[in-house]
């Protein structure tokens, strides 16, 4: 079974990981990021990270206002679609 979609609803605004040729597209409200199947997993976490932003807002310092494990789940979404 191949997911070609998935959208997480956050603080601006929907966040759509769309499958690709290459992998995932993801865009948000101020966020467009394509990755690759063959992304480098530290890259992908650090990706999340952004999307983490776009889905829970940020705290102070510009960090993600969300845990680790909320992040983790983030990045699973973003492998499943894409395919990694």
């Amino acid at each position: 079974m191949q997911i070609k979609q998935t959208t997480i609803g956050g603080i601006d605004g929907d966040v759509t990981i769309m499958r690709s040729d290459a992998g995932a597209t993801i865009r948000a409200k101020s966020l467009e990021v394509d990755v690759g199947r063959n992304t480098d997993r530290d890259q992908r976490y650090d990706i999340a990270r952004r999307v983490a932003r776009a889905v829970y807002g940020t705290a102070r310092r510009g960090e993600p206002n969300a845990t680790n494990s909320m992040i983790h789940d983030i990045l699973r979404e973003i492998e499943r679609v894409a395919g990694c």
